[in-house]
């Protein structure tokens, strides 16, 4: 029933996104494109979700036959970006690189971002998806999420656990891990990905939920150990390590979606052709090695399953910000 009501929510949202509006929609032209497209990325350059645009803008460009221009527009965890592409016109020559933060947590999290998803934007489709993982440093006697969760109950003044800023899904995440497993445990959040991971080698902080990419070379070479995945499946990258579900927290997930957004009123058609050379983009053998060496997995799909996929993470992540009060003014 709940995926029957999603669905419906997606189909309605979809052919809503098709209707001119504000942003002025423009009649769909069958030739399509005939002049340069612009990918927001609504984050800094260099960072995870600008690697991915990069990768994608590149073969995307190529199946389309005109270049994919990557815009850096960072600030404010995606807001200001996502913002701007919300207001552009709708004729599909500006695309918004989105992943979890700016469709399913900003818009919860933050009093007024600037943009409603729903009404703003229509899904073009996903790319791929990475998990939130927890890692220990060596010293730590823990193995397992059983260890940690026995260790912080009876070490509960002495462990601390390292996120990224609150507001991002790795913090929450700690979030959920500390409601889940029934824990009163500190969390100190980082102002970055790269601190994080930077304290936890030093051993400053000894358990850290975070993403995977700025870790890979240090769990390959033992400096940090992987203690779970908090993916649906497996990471691919690390197979062998259970994810938090498998190791007691049912129903436990956290991973990071990644896709594109179009301007509401795009035409449908332009939607269409932007998806299919998406999903053979990101299915090309290249593509997949890209994202899978930093820890993610492809996750094409259509444009009313990516609106599923929003729907979904939204009511997930938003009821945890409102339980926890959070809120950025």
């Amino acid at each position: 029933m709940r995926r029957a009501v999603l669905l419906l929510i997606a189909l309605i949202w979809a052919a809503c996104a098709q209707l001119p509006g504000a942003c002025g929609a423009v009649a769909a032209d069958i030739r399509y494109p005939t002049r340069p497209i612009t990918l927001i990325v609504p984050f800094p350059a260099g960072g995870g979700v600008d690697t991915l645009a990069r990768v994608v803008a590149d073969k995307l460009g190529a199946a389309l036959g005109q270049p994919v221009v990557v815009d850096n527009r960072g600030g404010a965890g995606g807001v200001i970006g996502t913002r701007l592409g919300a207001k552009a016109a709708a004729d599909g020559y500006t695309l918004i690189m989105s992943d979890s933060g700016t469709t399913s947590i900003n818009p919860a999290l933050y009093a007024n971002p600037g943009y409603d998803v729903r009404r703003d934007f229509a899904p073009v489709g996903l790319v791929a998806t990475t998990p939130i993982v927890l890692m220990v440093h060596p010293s730590l006697p823990a193995k397992s999420v059983s260890d940690l969760i026995a260790l912080a109950k009876t070490h509960a003044d002495e462990l601390n656990f390292g996120t990224p800023p609150p507001g991002t899904l790795s913090h929450l995440s700690a979030e959920l891990f500390k409601a889940q497993a029934a824990l009163d445990m500190t969390i100190v959040p980082y102002k970055g990905t790269a601190a994080l991971t930077n304290d936890l080698l030093g051993g400053h902080v000894r358990v850290g939920f975070n993403v995977l990419a700025p870790a890979v070379g240090s769990i390959r070479s033992g400096s940090l150990h992987l203690i779970a995945t908090a993916g649906r499946t497996r990471a691919s990258l690390f197979p062998d390590v259970p994810t938090v579900a498998e190791q007691g927290l049912a129903g436990f997930q956290a991973e990071l979606h990644y896709g594109l957004l179009a301007p509401a009123g795009t035409p449908a058609e332009v939607i269409a052709r932007i998806n299919t050379e998406l999903s053979g983009a990101v299915n090309s053998q290249e593509v997949r090695e890209r994202i899978a060496a930093d820890g993610g997995d492809v996750r094409v799909s259509t444009p009313e399953e990516y609106a599923v996929d929003i729907e979904r993470e939204s009511a997930k992540w938003s009821a945890l910000i409102r339980k926890l009060n959070l809120r950025v003014e």
